[in-house]
């Protein structure tokens, strides 16, 4: 249709009555295709020109925006916006020419709150910048259909994980039984006995004891929702806290710590506490791995939208076979553990919305990587004739 115009327009001088009528029913019939087109989605869009008003828009975009005013066209798109934070977003997004993927926001609609991604990129036409191109996608289902799935993963592992710590109480159970009916059979037909055979005894019942403890908070922690509080924080200063803190451990240990931080990384939203905790978990784990000392390398990096946090050790590894099992409730290499360290280490990613992965050979240690989100953030664009310049160099 584009390279129809063009020709008709350089042909305009010679077009008679009839023929401009016909190219006008004809734009004016692919005009309208195009507004049903744009109004028949479920998505918002709008165009901005480089003046940031709006030249077009669709029903859906008209209906998450709450567009208000008189002719929202003849100003700033965001003096049309009722939500403040979504008004200064746009604001500040158009005037600096910054281009933004999937910022959400939770709008306020007939007394719900729906959640709004909103995308901003430059529009480029005949190598200039001529506006902008705002997206609108209305993820409040798709939230919800992830929390469900989220939800019925932890339900699914319910039962595993209550048939696992059944099992694991029974044992220090019947331990302590064991020891209290050696210290009564002691006792029998005795006014006096040795203090050192009752507290051998006696150690054991509070060995146990504390593992009953530890069984029944791991698991506790393991099964209940997560109240999350993300802010925006700095990666690498967690890991650089969480090294400090385990450096004397490690040494003791005759491992050496080693840690690379990349400059510049963006922030990103975790809860610190609940970080470090699965961060010093991986820690503790590559330490136990090297008994006979080592290295344990800690790294933060970005790979593209991700920022990748690595805990890398030098320790005996993990057999091939084990390595699909490691995350889940109950499975352990440890005389002593729980098995659910990584299980709660898989759990804090999962709620961060991240993924973490492990690669391990027997005999050349393992690698645990994090991997987070970046936040869309907004991103300057190069000026076209700059990524042009740019191209032309490679």
């Amino acid at each position: 249709m584009r390279r129809f115009v063009e020709r008709a327009i350089g042909k305009i001088t010679r077009l008679n009555d009839e023929q401009m009528r016909s190219l006008l029913y004809d734009l004016a019939e692919e005009n309208g295709r195009m507004e049903a087109a744009l109004d028949s989605m479920l998505d918002g869009i709008v165009v901005c020109d480089r003046s940031h008003l709006p030249i077009i828009y669709n029903k859906a975009a008209e209906r998450m925006l709450r567009l208000s005013g008189p002719d929202p066209s003849e100003r700033p798109l965001w003096q049309s916006v009722e939500d403040e934070d979504l008004a200064d977003f746009l604001r500040s997004t158009l005037e600096n020419e910054d281009s933004v993927i999937d910022r959400e926001f939770g709008i306020e609609s007939k007394g719900m709150t729906r959640l709004v991604a909103a995308s901003v990129t430059t529009l480029v036409s005949n190598g200039k910048i001529q506006g902008a191109l705002l997206h609108l996608e209305d993820i409040t289902e798709k939230r919800r259909k992830e929390a469900q799935l989220r939800r019925a993963e932890s339900l699914a592992s319910l039962t595993t994980l209550a048939a696992g710590v059944a099992h694991e109480i029974k044992n220090p159970l019947g331990a302590i039984s064991i020891h209290m009916q050696l210290i009564k059979k002691a006792f029998q037909g005795k006014c006096e006995m040795e203090s050192s055979v009752i507290e051998r005894h006696l150690g054991v019942v509070d060995e146990e004891i504390d593992r009953l403890n530890k069984i029944v908070v791991d698991f506790l922690f393991a099964v209940r929702p997560m109240d999350l509080e993300p802010i925006e924080s700095e990666p690498g200063e967690i890991v650089r806290e969480i090294a400090e803190f385990m450096r004397p451990e490690a040494e003791s240990a005759g491992v050496m710590v080693e840690v690379s931080i990349e400059e510049g990384l963006p922030l990103v939203f975790i809860d610190k506490r609940y970080m470090k905790q699965a961060i010093l978990n991986l820690v503790k784990n590559a330490l136990a791995a090297m008994p006979g000392g080592g290295k344990l390398a800690l790294s933060v990096s970005r790979v593209e939208e991700e920022i990748r946090i690595s805990v890398e050790d030098s320790g005996t590894g993990i057999p091939e076979e084990q390595l699909p099992k490691i995350f889940e409730p109950y499975f352990t290499t440890k005389e002593n553990g729980t098995g659910l360290g990584l299980t709660i280490v898989f759990k804090i990613i999962k709620e961060h919305r991240g993924e973490i992965s492990v690669q391990s050979r027997p005999g050349q240690g393992s690698t645990f990587t994090i991997s987070l989100p970046v936040p869309q953030k907004e991103r300057r664009l190069l000026a076209w004739g700059e990524a042009e310049a740019r191209k032309a160099e490679v």
